[in-house]
């Protein structure tokens, strides 16, 4: 497992191999989602801090596995590599009202 950090911030863990990981940070959607998501209320990302990949701490992989499949749903494809958060996100408001 791999983290991504954030000018040293540690905000998430994904279980990609280390190609996948590196493939993920550099993708344009990855990095455009770092600046739309907010924790304490400023985005993650300023589009300019480095981020920085290294491997996972045990610590940060349990949080992984904690966080992965709550509810028991099986949604993802096996063997398909996802992003946990390390940092709180902020909600979305629903402007719908929905």
């Amino acid at each position: 497992m791999f983290t991504v950090e954030i000018a040293g911030r540690a905000i998430a863990v994904t279980n990609a191999d280390e190609e996948q990981a590196r493939e993920l940070i550099e993708s344009e959607e990855f990095r455009e989602d770092l600046t739309v998501i907010h924790s304490d209320g400023k985005p993650i990302w300023d589009g300019k801090a480095k981020l920085e990949l290294r491997a996972a701490t045990l610590d940060e992989e349990e949080e992984f596995e904690d966080a992965e499949d709550p509810d028991g749903d099986e949604d993802l494809e096996e063997g398909e590599p996802s992003v946990v958060f390390l940092i709180d996100i902020d909600e979305e408001d629903d402007e719908t009202g929905a």
